[in-house]
């Protein structure tokens, strides 16, 4: 439900109520922890969760996958899996939660979380307005970074999006409110919150031999949110002159991310929460669409990676959730491997997935009785992953489709 407020001066009250909420958050990123050293940890925990619609499914199936690279490691007592349930909208609908109390605390006691596909309430549905679990996720445990790769090396892309997680128009999306005929969201960016979230782009960029940062906002129009945005560029900047930096608008830039001459030269782009949204799921659409690409949420303690596309609850209610793609998931598993520190698996992950979903493509994912199962996806790609010749396989496959583009 939409919160109504019956004067001026009751807005104003609920918005004061805001501002005092926020200024105790970004209080709180000035106090942050370092970084989790996962070296140092005797065990590194890793929870998964199913979520709803088609979450099950395809989490089982990304499950499958990193405890077969992983095996080692799980032997060893250096990494240990949990299951975590409760996420459901059914569940979270009853408690009236975003996240049930007993659920988050369950997260909160691993290191990561493998998250299956959540179902959001929209006004006018069936479900209570309550928040959508990603977004309360990520304020909770403070994921402030979405960080989403995409890679297409037959078209010369190499893409890693830094998109703000806990600030913009998603962090107060269910916190408006209504005066008679008029409705009002609000949007917030705070001076601390873009710096870091730069400042992770900057430093990925550094790290991995990149050129360029590529600073997305509409500061001509939004001055105030996206010109502190684009100061907080600047700002970070001037520590990293090795890296040059520019900035575009949201709406030249969905433009020139489908240009042939222009979108190669980008390399790693950093966005507020909403443009970030909108352009990560138009990149997605390059190396097959949302279905196939996963995604980081990472703070300094937690780190949360899921599907970046939704439930699908109209698959499962035509009981076609069996054939539900799981690539999104398992592309998340690659990076969930090299953030803990094994890089090498994800790496070996990923060219697995690029074999399997671009390059020799010997089954088709249809979401329906026309194409393969869930399972038989997942299988596979464990195929692939466990071949002598991957990496020559993969290499041979990138030079082919290289040979043959226009």
């Amino acid at each position: 439900m939409v919160a109504e407020v019956g004067s001026i001066a009751e807005a104003q009250e609920r918005f004061g109520t805001l501002l005092e909420q926020q200024a105790a958050r970004v209080a709180g990123i000035r106090e942050a922890p370092p970084p989790t050293d996962f070296a140092a940890l005797d065990t590194i925990k890793i929870g998964i969760i199913g979520g709803d619609g088609i979450g099950p499914a395809i989490a089982a199936e990304a499950q499958r996958l990193l405890e077969e690279l992983l095996a080692a490691q799980v032997a060893s007592g250096k990494v240990e899996f949990g299951t975590i349930d409760g996420l459901t909208i059914e569940n979270r609908a009853a408690q009236q939660k975003a996240i049930p109390d007993d659920v988050l605390a369950e997260i909160r006691d691993y290191h990561v979380t493998l998250k299956g596909p959540t179902t959001t309430p929209e006004q006018g549905d069936e479900w209570p307005n309550i928040e959508s679990a990603n977004v309360a996720m990520r304020k909770e445990l403070d994921l402030f970074a979405n960080v989403r790769p995409v890679r297409v090396p037959r078209l010369g892309i190499d893409w890693m999006f830094f998109r703000e997680n806990t600030e913009d128009m998603y962090a107060l999306g269910s916190q408006g409110l209504s005066l008679g005929d008029i409705n009002m969201d609000f949007r917030l960016i705070s001076d601390p919150g873009a710096e870091r979230i730069i400042r992770m782009a900057f430093e990925y960029a550094r790290a991995n031999g990149k050129e360029s940062v590529t600073v997305v906002t509409k500061a001509n129009v939004v001055k105030t949110t996206d010109g502190a945005f684009l100061d907080a560029a600047r700002l970070v900047a001037r520590d990293f002159p090795d890296i040059r930096w520019e900035g575009w608008y949201i709406d030249i830039m969905t433009a020139k991310l489908v240009d042939p001459k222009r979108r190669t030269s980008f390399q790693v782009l950093v966005l507020p929460n909403l443009y970030g949204d909108i352009l990560t799921d138009e990149a997605a659409e390059f190396q097959g669409g949302v279905g196939t690409a996963g995604s980081a949420n990472i703070g300094t303690r937690y780190a949360m990676f899921e599907a970046i596309h939704g439930s699908a609850p109209r698959m499962v209610r035509e009981g076609r959730a069996q054939y539900a793609d799981p690539s999104s998931m398992i592309r998340a598993s690659a990076m969930l491997l090299s953030h803990i520190g094994f890089p090498d698996l994800g790496q070996k992950l990923d060219m697995a997935m690029d074999l399997c979903s671009q390059y020799e493509k010997r089954i088709q994912m249809t979401g329906r009785a026309t194409g393969a199962t869930s399972r038989e996806f997942g299988d596979y790609v464990l195929e692939t992953v466990r071949s002598a010749d991957l990496a020559d396989r993969w290499q041979a496959a990138v030079e082919r489709e290289r040979a043959a583009a226009p």
